[in-house]
């Protein structure tokens, strides 16, 4: 074991919440921070998500020394542990030590125990597997700080044998590397990945979407699904067919620059970035959306952005712009021209060209910032007024006037449009 190096105290443990919580599991013997807020700590990151702490206590003292503090707690997976104690608007998941006993799937026979090092064995990555006292003193029994600075996501123990007592955490290998991995990836841990991609159809669509939305969501989410592709595993967690020739990469590759350009990389969007990697074919979005089982609005966002995403040409006119905005909405029209300029870029243009496509879409995008669409100023109030009685007719009279003043930029006024109403009315 290595050396317990402290670590300055961090916002969120001097929180009063979180002493709360640490000070209330205290007389079972001292709790520890576990799992990412160490890791995120190490990092220097000033905020983290969630808090997770471990204890040698049995659950069911666990629960009587949260009550003894008039702590809420939520029994969440009390057999495995596993309690949620809440203080104000603060959650922190306690988990009482453990060691396997068997394991099959996502699921494990577990025996509590009071050996920290023991629990830390079971856990996937060395940089997960480290644990934090209260004054911050750093425990690490595998090596995951060094891991850390050296950007290396490395399985605790062997590489084959973590990923078939949980498969999903092959794909969690890739999403780690993703977020904290420098350089070539660890090649024990890809060689374990690539041999058991044949397993992950066996993982529910809404794990597999959980891991690859964070994978999507990374600085160079390009670079992760290449690697995945290289090892022989995108294959078995996207089996619909992607972009020929790996454009679709490369074009996800283009979108993350050109997001950055416009400053839209605080906020990535996985179901833009998915879009981009598919080929454009209904069938594709559609067997995607199923296998990762996808909500209703983001399955049919999918699908319109991987068929008509790159429709917006580099030449489109602002009133053109104007009139998409008007019968999609901001936000697709927005999306058509991310993934446009993408696909514009992974064309090769010469420098010229790239720097006008830039120009060009850039200020297509403003449009979509800046344009409020206006609400048509007629209804069927009016068609009837004016003679038409409710049906088929008063429909395609009103869509008519309609197409008229969208043609002309939304300009004409009400009365403009009355009368090109009667004019309509006249033809029938």
């Amino acid at each position: 074991m290595t050396a317990h190096p402290m670590l300055p105290l961090q916002p969120w443990m001097t929180d009063p919440a979180t002493r709360a919580v640490m000070a209330a599991l205290a007389p079972g013997g001292p709790p520890r921070f576990v799992g990412g807020c160490v890791r995120d700590a190490l990092c220097g990151f000033p905020r983290v998500g969630d808090i997770d702490i471990a204890t040698p206590v049995p659950p069911d003292r666990v629960l009587e020394l949260l009550a003894a503090a008039a702590i809420r707690v939520i029994p969440t997976g009390i057999a495995h542990g596993t309690v949620t104690a809440v203080v104000g608007t603060r959650s922190f998941e306690i988990t009482t030590l453990r060691r396997d006993v068997r394991t099959y799937g996502r699921h494990a026979d577990v025996a509590f125990t009071d050996d920290w090092r023991e629990d830390a064995a079971r856990r996937d990555f060395t940089i997960n597997a480290m644990s934090m006292s209260e004054a911050g003193e750093l425990f690490d029994y595998f090596g995951g700080r060094e891991d850390l600075a050296a950007g290396r996501v490395r399985f605790v123990g062997d590489a084959a044998t973590r990923i078939r007592e949980d498969v999903l955490r092959l794909l969690r290998f890739f999403r780690f590397h993703a977020y904290y991995g420098k350089g070539a990836p660890d090649p024990s841990a890809l060689a374990a990945a690539g041999a058991a991609a044949h397993l992950t159809p066996g993982l529910s669509g809404e794990r597999v979407w959980a891991e690859l939305a964070r994978i999507l969501a990374a600085a160079d989410p390009a670079a992760v699904l290449k690697l995945m592709e290289d090892a022989g595993v995108l294959v078995h967690v996207l089996p619909a067919r992607l972009d020929d020739g790996g454009r679709g990469i490369a074009r996800l590759g283009a979108l993350v620059a050109v997001e950055a350009a416009e400053g839209l990389v605080q906020t990535p969007d996985p179901v833009r970035r998915l879009a981009a990697v598919l080929d454009s074919d209904p069938g594709a979005a559609e067997a995607t959306a199923e296998r990762l089982r996808l909500s209703r609005d983001a399955r049919v966002r999918l699908g319109r952005l991987a068929v008509a995403g790159t429709s917006v040409a580099v030449d489109t006119s602002p009133a053109n712009a104007r009139r998409a905005i008007y019968r999609d909405g901001a936000e697709r029209f927005r999306d058509c021209v991310l993934l446009s300029w993408a696909a514009e870029r992974v064309a090769g243009r010469d420098a010229h060209s790239a720097r006008d496509a830039a120009v060009a879409y850039g200020a297509l995008l403003e449009v979509a910032r800046i344009f409020v669409p206006p609400v048509f100023p007629l209804s069927g109030a009016d068609a009837a007024a004016a003679g038409l009685s409710p049906g088929p007719a008063m429909g395609v009279a009103l869509r008519a006037v309609e197409d008229w003043w969208l043609a002309r930029d939304f300009r004409p006024g009400r009365d403009e449009l009355l009368a090109r109403l009667r004019a309509e009315i006249a033809k029938c």
